[in-house]
């Protein structure tokens, strides 16, 4: 095989049309081996090329005769000191860092360990036993595509609302996607699967991890795995084990389409990314990539340099003070956008990436080099802010550019609708975009991702079913997962045929899905929560890849009428620009509008004073949005106009008589839904202001005043769905 110099830029396996360019980062590195394996055979090598050439601390070669769909791997010679920070160990294949394609799992054994299991001097011993077998290869990749007319979509934040989701368990049990596409990329490209997106009325899918990652050698003993997929090993490459078509490079393209096809259906993809840690764990786990690369340069190290800083609980941080460590993130970032088409990034454990020194630099170089590069500050940021290190919850203080996880959103609604007292104040915040957090520095009511449910916890049915978590099939002895979660399970633990406790669960599901989508911010929503799915009590289910987090899409009478309901709220969102404000409220009344374009209303019809937010025993409000006070013009400058808008909470267990607030008389109120109804009605009747509305225990109310004073009402049925799940 012709060998040739080849070049130090760009990193990775690069395919030119003519042969591959492969190149190596390894600062500490005194020499580097090219792998090359069999295609048919993954595990037989049959080539070992010394790479002699470096420039600027990366290791290049050409091979002209290499082609897509070559698997390869690298060896790395060095010095094994692990207490200078050395771990180089030549017997260890590694995968490579840009790799753009992972052919295979890991099988698990001693090998992939550098160092010797059992010895007495633990990890300060060498093992010298080949690991090529158990480790997986990386592919060169074919980065052709027919992308045809597709481009960013650029849905603003405003009128974007999220669908939190797993590709594996969204069509797992779909009874419409074909067995073979079950679980895949492709299969979430199915029309079943489309028509169901569509119908809901969702602008964006946020996959959960989809960068290659690993299952834990401990979770694999005890016969788990990792299923949520926070474990990544390949920045570039997509999870293999979500393909359908095949691991050659072969899911590359079939990522591709996925993101094409939704796309063309108008849905934006967001991919939720782990940059704050890698598979390969603390100074007692594997070797499989940036350990044997150089261990110095891509991870934190204590002063006592065998050990790692860990701000993730998961063994290791990622060194984002050393260059090629961010080069190596920004260029990931640039790849997924430029070359994979997704239209944002949600950063996992995000305050981690700001960490330059101990504490957390709101303004770190990480930041810095987002907001001035001219595609990453065009894409959706969305940070989890908080990580698990002293000073790590950041919740408020990201930088202009990002939306947030809001936890705060989260724990106060749980709170207010499991009947606390006290939080009517609190609520008012979170209602109305969170302004105590996000108002100031040039942010926005969308810089708050809203969210009452997400991956890591209960679903919205649990949290109304269950007051413990019951995690006990994680083999942890229910040790694992949170042990506040805020949840009220109405009078029953767990499953119940008590009818009246069936009721309030429903009742509390509408309240918390009502909630969600009518408050300001940008809503998101979990996978599965709009057609009731449980997790049996397991709020911690990351190991469970079977139908404990599989959707199920077997819908009785309840689950359809929530499904329809959630569709309803949906439809509203998008309805009513006064639900997706770009500015914060003002308290005051606005240049031609009749009201105030925010006002806060007791049960008595009068407006709430500064007494009634310290109330204790509160658990009833209400609140108008002003529909003609929302001073804000389109994308032609024309004034934005809009119902008023008027919502009833009642969290109390008793009912409650709500006076309806009349600003002028002959005020007529139309009723949109009331969470008491167990279904949808077209509710036509009109209340007059100032009269009592009968707010039922623990309900919510819409209510609406047509701003073209004819009280026609726009049509807010919801289509009845055709049964493309059933």
């Amino acid at each position: 095989m012709k060998v040739w110099p080849g070049n130090p830029y760009p990193l990775g396996a690069t395919w030119d049309g003519s042969g591959v360019n492969f190149a190596l980062f390894s600062e500490n590195a005194t020499g580097v081996e090219l792998c090359l394996f069999d295609g048919e055979n993954r595990n037989r090598e049959v080539k070992r090329i010394r790479m002699t050439d470096q420039t600027n601390q990366v290791w290049h070669v050409y091979l002209p005769e290499a082609r897509p769909g070559q698997l390869y791997g690298y060896r790395v010679h060095g010095p094994y000191s692990p207490a200078e920070g050395h771990r180089f160990n030549p017997a260890k294949l590694l995968l490579d860092p840009y790799a753009k394609s992972i052919a295979g799992r890991i099988r698990w054994s001693d090998a992939l360990f550098g160092y010797t299991i059992g010895h007495p001097d633990a990890d300060l011993s060498i093992d010298e036993r080949d690991s090529a077998d158990g480790l997986p290869k990386c592919v060169v990749v074919d980065p052709a595509f027919s992308w045809g007319q597709d481009a960013p979509l650029r849905i603003p934040w405003h009128k974007t609302l999220i669908y939190e989701m797993h590709v594996k368990g969204f069509t797992a049990r779909h009874p419409k996607v074909p067995k073979e596409l079950r679980g895949t990329y492709a299969g979430l490209t199915h029309p079943a699967v489309v028509d169901y997106l569509k119908f809901l009325g969702i602008t964006a899918v946020e996959l959960m991890p989809v960068h290659q990652f690993v299952a834990d050698k401990s979770l694999v003993d005890r016969g788990l795995t990792n299923y949520w997929g926070y474990n990544s090993i390949g920045f570039f490459a997509p999870e293999s084990r979500y393909a359908s078509t095949g691991v050659l490079g072969e899911q590359v393209a079939e990522f591709k389409t996925m993101v094409k096809t939704f796309h063309r259906e108008g849905i934006e993809v967001i991919i939720d990314v782990v940059y704050n840690h890698t598979a390969e764990g603390n100074h007692l786990g594997p070797t499989l990539c940036f350990r044997g690369i150089d261990n110095a340069s891509y991870y934190r190290l204590v002063d006592d340099r065998r050990y790692y800083m860990d701000y993730t609980g998961c063994g290791n941080t990622l060194n984002m003070t050393h260059p090629r460590t961010l080069q190596l993130i920004m260029d990931s970032l640039r790849y997924w956008v430029l070359e994979m088409h997704v239209d944002g990034f949600r950063f996992d454990l995000a305050s981690t990436l700001a960490r330059e020194l101990h504490s957390v630099d709101r303004l770190g170089a990480f930041f810095d080099i987002i907001h001035q590069d001219p595609v990453l500050s065009q894409v959706k940021l969305i940070a989890e802010p908080w990580d698990l290190g002293e000073g790590g919850y950041q919740v408020g203080n990201f930088p202009v550019l990002w939306a947030e996880w809001n936890a705060e959103y989260r724990d106060t609604v749980r709170r207010f609708w499991k009947g606390d007292g006290g939080l009517v104040g609190g609520l008012a915040f979170r209602l109305t975009g969170s302004s105590d957090l996000y108002d100031r520095g040039g942010r926005r009511p969308y810089a708050s991702i809203n969210f009452v449910t997400a991956h890591d916890g209960f679903t919205l049915t649990d949290v109304v079913s269950y007051n413990e978590k019951h995690n006990e099939a994680n083999g942890e002895e229910n040790r694992d997962g949170h042990n506040e979660n805020l949840s009220w399970n109405c009078g029953a633990e767990g499953p119940t045929d008590n009818k009246e406790v069936l009721a309030l669960r429903a009742r509390q599901q509408r309240n918390f899905l009502a909630t969600l989508i009518l408050s300001q911010g940008v809503p998101m929503l979990l996978a599965g929560d709009e057609i009731g799915r449980t997790q049996r009590g397991n709020n911690n289910a990351y190991c469970q890849d079977n139908e404990v987090s599989w959707m199920d899409w077997k819908l009785d009478r309840s689950k359809r009428d929530l499904l329809e309901f959630t569709q309803l709220l949906i439809r509203l969102f998008h309805q009513h620009p006064v639900l997706r404000r770009r500015v914060f409220f003002q308290g005051r009344r606005i240049r031609g509008s009749e009201v105030k374009d925010l006002a806060w209303f007791k049960p008595d019809g009068k407006e709430m004073t500064d007494d009634d937010w310290n109330n204790e025993f509160a658990h009833c409000l209400g609140l108008r949005l002003a529909g003609d006070a929302i001073e804000e013009v389109d994308a032609r400058g024309n004034r934005i106009l809009d119902d008023t808008l008027l919502i009833l909470l009642n969290a109390h267990h008793e009912p409650v008589d709500f006076v309806l607030p009349a600003h002028r008389r002959k005020v007529r109120w139309q009723v949109v839904f009331d969470t008491k109804e167990e279904k949808i009605k077209r509710l036509q009747r009109l209340i007059r202001g100032g009269n009592e509305y009968p707010l039922e225990a623990r309900s919510m109310v819409l209510l609406r005043l047509p701003h073209h004073e004819t009280g026609e009402s726009k049509d807010l049925e919801t289509n009845s769905f055709n049964g493309a799940v059933l």
